[in-house]
């Protein structure tokens, strides 16, 4: 069955330009608007779109001061994601060490 939660982290970041917009606060930290549609090479209009997009998916906080909202990082949202991986890891490393065992006992 689908979880919710790792989907939409997996819809939120399936975009370049929202997987960009991600990378960049996490790298730089707390961003406003104005400062990551400077680098986006989108407009203003479709930032906040993904930003919101972002929001949905619970990786980016925003406040607001006075007329500026800054964003950042949530880190803890990947938390489903990292689950995922960790879930799909453990299934490989199994599959794989069935393989050499099989391939290791056809010598």
């Amino acid at each position: 069955m689908p979880n919710v939660a790792t989907d939409t982290v997996f819809k939120a970041l399936a975009d370049p330009t929202r997987r960009a917009i991600f990378e960049r606060l996490t790298r730089d930290g707390q961003l406003t608007v104005h400062a990551l549609t400077a680098r986006a090479g989108v407009s203003q209009p479709m930032v906040s779109k993904h930003l919101s997009a972002l929001k949905r998916a619970r990786l980016v906080r925003h406040r607001r001061d006075g007329r500026e909202t800054h964003y950042s990082v949530h880190p803890e949202a990947l938390a489903p994601l990292m689950d995922w991986m960790t879930q799909y890891g453990a299934f490989w490393r199994d599959r794989l060490a069935r393989l050499e065992n099989l391939l290791d006992r056809m010598d």
